[in-house]
């Protein structure tokens, strides 16, 4: 799907789910999970497009395959951490929803570790 049709369904679901909303909000709810999850597969298809430039610019620079998985598994908890933060959100948990958006961050953060106290290492052997 291209960008054109993921905003057309979008926003026609988000009408639909807004009509339904008055009446019965949790079919509301339920069309918005639908057509994450849509989009959520939709975008499965564009990451293995970024999966195979990030092998290959790991081919050129001679990089290690464990930071391209490292990279990997960052964007995928991004993604995640912010869909699950979405559905809270419309559900109407903020206060869930900012909990799942904080525990992504930290996930994120603890995963990028190794990655940083390497880039110090080799900064200090330039320094040394």
């Amino acid at each position: 799907m291209d960008m054109l049709q993921i905003g057309l369904l979008g926003v026609t679901g988000t009408l639909l789910a807004v009509q339904f909303k008055s009446g019965k909000s949790e079919y509301g709810i339920y069309i918005s999970i639908v057509l994450s999850l849509i989009i959520c597969f939709s975008i499965l298809g564009r990451l293995e497009i970024m999966i195979d430039a990030m092998r290959e610019i790991g081919r050129y620079i001679r990089m290690d395959q464990a930071y391209i998985g490292t990279l990997i598994k960052m964007l995928g908890i991004t993604y995640i951490s912010e869909f699950a933060s979405g559905i809270c959100k419309d559900a109407g948990y903020q206060t869930i929803a900012a909990q799942v958006e904080i525990f992504g961050k930290l996930t994120v953060m603890v995963l990028s570790m190794p990655i940083l106290m390497t880039l110090l290492n080799t900064i200090r052997e330039f320094l040394t």
